[in-house]
């Protein structure tokens, strides 16, 4: 499909055809050279318009990085609680001085908007893929948080929707555009630490539970709308503490038990630097410590547990590398880094290879600074983007594997090309979740 940026009249394309016309108007014509693009401004035709599903700290901080960009202009906010869209709205009008930000408690009523070229998503998991894939069916591109699904067949479906409807897709997995990552993936691709045989993934201790908090009385819907903000998950009784972000690790709202909380970023990274982004491992075996996967080529992924999603440490927690570090190991050395921005290598003569790094580092690896810019270059271009649809279902199918080995507590075999458990029924009942009325796509 073309882009609809193309295709839309420009501002500056309307009155050069209105002046060559002749038009005239009973008023004079006073336009800010800003609108025209000039004083470096970039004009209001040209500008990716954006509207926001979903607002949170996450989200606030990917919003906070896209209002950066001259040539974004956001437009429109969608929250079920009225708070946020209130905080969210104040944020965009504030950077814009005026008072123009729409505010949707419906996201789907906000697609219906001709004028939005994009949106980002940065709702809590349940809603990801669904809000994704319905707007990729109106048109628009999507940049949206991870974890990007809550199963192996919702990344299929998500996948093939965005295929079908040739939208641009980023997944919010950020650190494929940070130096530092990139740099200690080309290290572990170039053959300088030799034959990688081993990749190192940290990830929460999987954690799941299945009761409901207690029941409280449900606010009025302008305040949150409980029924929008359950979406897609089963029913269940309010509670305050579900909508303040106490959702986590509740089965029917946390993708794959905490795992792709760090394991959407880490496992992605890892398949990078193995050269697998169009598959995933054959086996997956769960041990106390960790998760063991096994790719066609021989390299082993290990899921270390290093943390839990409420703070407290493994031993194992190398701290100096910060959050969500990842190890590449070799028959010649190793390279490991985290969202510290640090590297650290074996043998030292490796450390020569820094030098590029440190000459280009901007952005710790929890700034989505880079992959917004990035995401907004390929809604102009139509190229995809660093993190595309395609490598995001493979990378989170394989987190979603192994979550199935944790549930089941045994190793499990996987075909990476039909995306199935192998002579497994057990495990391929797992592959999938029921949604709520009217969510089933």
């Amino acid at each position: 499909m073309g882009n609809p940026l193309l295709r839309r009249t420009t501002r500056r394309g309307f009155l050069k055809q209105s002046l060559a016309a002749g038009a005239s108007l009973a008023f004079p014509w006073v336009i800010p050279s800003r609108a025209l693009g000039k004083d470096g401004a970039v004009a209001s035709g040209e500008r990716i318009v954006l509207g926001v599903i979903g607002i949170g700290p996450r989200c606030t901080h990917d919003l906070g990085c896209l209002l950066e960009e001259a040539d974004m202009q956001c437009v429109a906010i969608c929250d079920v609680q009225a708070s946020r869209r209130g905080a969210a709205k104040n944020m965009v009008d504030r950077k814009y001085g005026n008072k123009d930000c729409a505010v949707y408690t419906d996201f789907r009523e906000m697609l219906t908007r001709k004028d939005i070229d994009a949106v980002l998503i940065a709702t809590s998991d349940r809603w990801h893929a669904t809000a994704s894939m319905l707007a990729a069916k109106a048109g628009k591109d999507i940049y949206s948080e991870k974890p990007c699904a809550m199963s192996i067949v919702e990344c299929q479906a998500l996948n093939e929707t965005i295929r079908r409807y040739g939208r641009v897709y980023q997944a919010g997995t950020q650190r494929r555009s940070i130096a530092n990552f990139q740099l200690a993936m080309q290290l572990a691709r170039s053959g300088k630490l030799g034959k990688i045989h081993t990749l190192h993934a940290s990830i929460y201790r999987p954690q799941i539970r299945y009761d409901w908090l207690p029941a409280e009385p449900e606010p009025p819907k302008d305040v949150v709308d409980w029924d929008m903000w359950l979406g897609p998950a089963p029913w269940r009784p309010f509670n305050k503490a579900y909508v303040s972000g106490a959702w986590r690790n509740h089965h029917d709202f946390d993708a794959g038990a905490t795992l792709l909380d760090w394991g959407a970023h880490t496992v992605d990274l890892c398949q990078w630097a193995n050269g697998a982004d169009d598959t995933t491992p054959l086996e997956f075996e769960p041990t106390k410590d960790n998760i063991i996967a096994r790719y066609a080529n021989g390299v082993k992924l290990v899921m270390d547990y290093l943390a839990t999603p409420f703070g407290d440490r493994s031993p194992h927690y190398r701290t100096q590398l910060g959050t969500c570090p990842v190890r590449y190991e070799g028959d010649e050395g190793w390279v490991e880094t985290g969202d510290s921005g640090d590297i650290e290598v074996h043998p030292a003569s490796l450390k020569g290879e820094l030098r590029r790094l440190r000459a280009t580092k901007r952005r710790a690896g929890t700034d989505a600074g880079s992959h917004g810019r990035n995401f907004l270059d390929c809604v102009k271009s139509r190229a995809a983007t660093n993190c595309n649809a395609d490598i995001a279902r493979r990378s989170h199918i394989a987190c979603f594997a192994a979550v199935t080995a944790w549930l089941l507590n045994r190793k499990v075999t996987f075909d990476p090309v039909r995306e199935v458990f192998v002579g497994d029924d057990e495990a391929n009942r797992l592959r999938s979740r029921s949604a709520r009325e009217p969510w089933c796509l």
